[in-house]
């Protein structure tokens, strides 16, 4: 039986069970296949079919653009999930990883490991096209001097990071479960934790003033042109959603010594920045685009650990408007559907940032602008619109381990939000349903 006789039999089987309300325990692990969760009674989908599968990053996007398909990244290659059936089958086999989904057609950008078994971030990999769901292979790049990791929205650009050398981010064992294995001592010799030591070993790196350029690479021609380079580290490079020329990066680090959002074009101009701190400990990152390209929306603390907002900055006009939420409502990374009118969160566990004691969730929101009061300052329309984010539960995530990022991301249809977990032993990707059903 071929992939497309696979995914065929499962969208017919799939309507019946669908709406199931009891837990269903997979063969292979202890990660049930399906469940409802017991605070918001949402029924949640296993999409994986092996332990160790991932989603992509939350700004990665992840979709056909008819939503039909979803891509994984696993164990063994590439998987790509029928969300109608929400069965998974191979759709490239071998050391591959996927960057993204064509915003337009029906194709994934993954690239090759090396020898090493090095994948995301390394130079000198290989990339291809892979169509959706035949599993058909086109190389696209050889040997890039450099690293890429996304494409524009007509599929002509690749963007890329370069640097002139290299430095271990995260030296030594890797911790299993977790998103690596950041090792770092205290001024008094001890180990320090999972995060304090990423935060020690971000801003060391920060600090090596490594030559780095950001680039792209024409899938047509081979040509590469250098949008912006700096000294600074360049990181989060994302394309719009719309249009194919706009830009956003950042400078890496520890958010509060660094100004990190940014914005650059392929065709011209000096880049600009999206965020100018105003009080000393001020963080702002985890940016991402909204899905009609016209905003910026990102993580704001002022200052970071005690006073919590999503922001979001419009291009076109340059409004913005900052939504404030409770400590506990805090997520490590949010994201908003493709027709806007849904705002999710991951939640974050209590030895983060926002140091929530009761924060591990999945959360939607619900937005609540804060209109005037009848008469407004002069300047009103000039200054920062505020808002109010109000948190639902609609996952309990309290077994889960935040040393890995569950990465949500809303289905093309915003019925089902997607993310990793780790919270019954192995990993595993999920969906849950962002309206209850029954």
């Amino acid at each position: 039986m071929d992939r497309r006789q696979l995914l065929g039999m499962a969208g017919a089987l799939g309507a019946s069970s669908l709406f199931t309300p009891t837990i269903i325990r997979a063969s292979t692990s202890g990660a049930p296949q399906s469940y409802r969760d017991p605070i918001s009674g949402h029924l949640v989908r296993r999409l994986s079919r092996q332990s160790g599968s991932k989603v992509l990053y939350f700004h990665d996007n992840a979709f056909t653009a008819d939503g039909k398909y979803m891509v994984l990244d696993t164990p063994n290659g590439i998987d790509v999930v029928d969300m109608e059936s929400f069965e998974a089958a191979p759709l490239v086999e071998g050391p591959y990883e996927c960057m993204m989904v064509s915003r337009q057609k029906n194709i994934a950008y993954v690239y090759k490991k090396n020898a090493q078994g090095e994948g995301k971030g390394a130079k000198g990999l290989d990339y291809f096209a892979v169509s959706i769901p035949d599993g058909k292979l086109s190389q696209i790049a050889e040997q890039v001097d450099g690293t890429l990791f996304q494409v524009n929205s007509n599929d002509t650009l690749l963007l890329g990071v370069w640097q002139e050398r290299e430095w271990a981010l995260q030296p030594g064992q890797k911790v299993a479960g977790t998103d690596g294995g950041y090792n770092a001592v205290g001024p008094d010799g001890k180990p320090l934790s999972f995060q304090a030591a990423k935060e020690v070993r971000m801003s060391q790196r920060l600090h090596q003033g490594i030559p780095m350029e950001i680039f792209t690479l024409d899938i047509a021609t081979g040509e590469r042109k250098v949008v912006t380079g700096s000294t600074d580290w360049l990181n989060h490079v994302q394309f719009s959603p719309t249009d194919p020329d706009q830009i956003m990066y950042c400078h890496e680090g520890p958010w509060h010594e660094v100004d990190r959002i940014w914005t650059a074009r392929t065709d011209g101009g000096t880049p600009q920045k999206v965020h100018s701190r105003t009080m000393n400990m001020e963080i702002a990152g985890h940016e991402f685009f909204s899905y009609d390209g016209r905003e910026i929306w990102y993580d704001l603390q002022r200052p970071r650990g005690e006073d919590f907002w999503l922001a979001s900055y419009n291009l076109d006009t340059g409004k913005r408007i900052w939504r404030h939420m409770q400590r506990n409502e805090w997520s490590v990374h949010f994201n908003v559907s493709r027709d806007g009118k849904l705002i999710g969160g991951d939640g974050g566990g209590p030895d983060m940032v926002a140091n929530a004691p009761d924060g591990k969730y999945m959360y939607l929101y619900d937005e609540e602008i804060i209109e005037d009061m009848g008469v407004s300052a002069p300047d009103a329309d000039a200054l920062i619109r505020p808002a109010v984010l109000r948190a639902r539960k609609l996952l309990d995530l309290n077994t889960h381990d935040y040393r890995m990022e569950p990465n949500l991301q809303f289905s093309v249809d915003s019925k089902w939000l997607t993310f990793r977990t780790n919270m019954f032993g192995d990993t595993h990707s999920y969906a849950v349903e962002t309206k209850r059903s029954g």
